[in-house]
Order: structure tokens, then sequence, then C-alpha cells
């Protein structure tokens, strides 16, 4: 019987897919639960896994040479992560990805994926666009530390992420961010001032 959870969560995972087109992939897919600080993937792992978060937050984050660690991004409901470094390079991974939530995700290997698209040349945009998901992602983060003050980034992130906000803690946002936990909070109250300001 085919599970309608695991259509919805490969729809996500690129544009046009129909629904004979997902049932060679529904088949290898795998539900799996987390616990809170429980790691998906670690570094140095050379897992080729694509996740889908159908409930919880993850936590990626790699440490530093002081032994810090250091939030690089957060992730929530409906969306994809997966080691770009694998994928797209055969690199050991460089990130650890951590559920801070009690999440539940449905895994797609990249090579069974590669295999069924051999097959089916009509999959081949859709893993053209994962992998495009994948690196504008990251030329996005690049262009917002050159582009943006961290006033700005910071609003940019909240408008684009409304539902993370209110889920984890301030240092992890402020990592997020390339900033202090004490910055963060400087830059709330003025957007409060500002906000207060404009009202009266």
């Amino acid at each position: 019987m085919i599970d309608f959870e695991k259509i919805k969560a490969i729809y996500k995972l690129g544009r046009d897919i129909d629904l004979k087109d997902t049932q060679e992939l529904i088949r290898t897919s795998r539900k799996r639960t987390y616990q809170p600080l429980e790691y998906i993937i670690q570094e140095g792992s050379l897992t080729k896994d694509i996740f889908y978060i159908q409930k919880g937050l993850v936590r990626i984050f790699m440490i530093n040479n002081k032994g810090e660690e250091i939030t690089t991004n957060l992730r929530c409901e409906h969306e994809i992560i997966a080691s770009p470094y694998v994928i797209l390079f055969d690199e050991p991974c460089r990130f650890y990805f951590q559920a801070i939530e009690p999440t539940t995700l449905f895994s797609l290997n990249y090579g069974l994926i590669q295999e069924i698209i051999e097959k089916n040349p009509v999959l081949e945009k859709n893993r053209k666009f994962f992998l495009h998901k994948l690196l504008k992602q990251s030329m996005q983060r690049v262009e917002s530390f050159v582009l943006l003050t961290p006033e700005k980034r910071y609003i940019k992130y909240v408008e684009e992420n409304p539902e993370i906000i209110n889920r984890v803690p301030n240092k992890y946002i402020a990592n997020v961010l390339g900033i202090t936990p004490v910055s963060l909070s400087r830059i709330r109250k003025r957007i409060v001032e500002k906000n207060r300001n404009q009202k009266s």
C-alpha cells in the first residue's frame, strides 16, 4: 500500500514529480525518529542520505579550534537536510546535524536515487533542482554576510524563518547571523524602540 506521507515527503524534494515517478523513490525511503540532542549526521560521516523533515527541528553546527560549537543553520518542518560536501564532492561531512526537538524524518539514499534516475531520466531535472537548491542556499548565506548589516540580516532571518525564532536559544540565532548574543539583544532592542517610535 502506498504511504501518502512518504509521497508528500518525496514531492518536497523537487518539482514536476508525478505519482508514477514517486513509486520507485517511495520504495527506497525510510522513516526515522530522533530525540533531542541525538545526532542525525556527524562530522566525518560519508553518508549520502538526504532527509526531509516531517516534524521537528535540526541544528547544523561545527566545532572550531577552541572546541566551541558554532551553529551555522537551523532547519524545521518541510525542509531538506543533507551534507553537500559528501553529495557534491565525495568529501567527509564537516558539520554535525543534531535534533533539538523530537524529530521525524524521511530519508533517501542519494546513491539509490542516482540508480533510479538512470532508469527514469524524467527524474534528472528533480536531481538538478535539489543540487541547485543546496548551492543557492550557500550562495545566499555568503551574500547576506557581504551585503547586509547584522540588523538587516536579523530582520531578513526573522521574515524567512518565523517558526524558528521562538523555538531555539538566542545563542543559536546569534551564531547563524555571525554575531554575539549580546549584539543580538541590542539589535532586538533597537528594533523594538524603532517600532515604538513609529507608532507614537
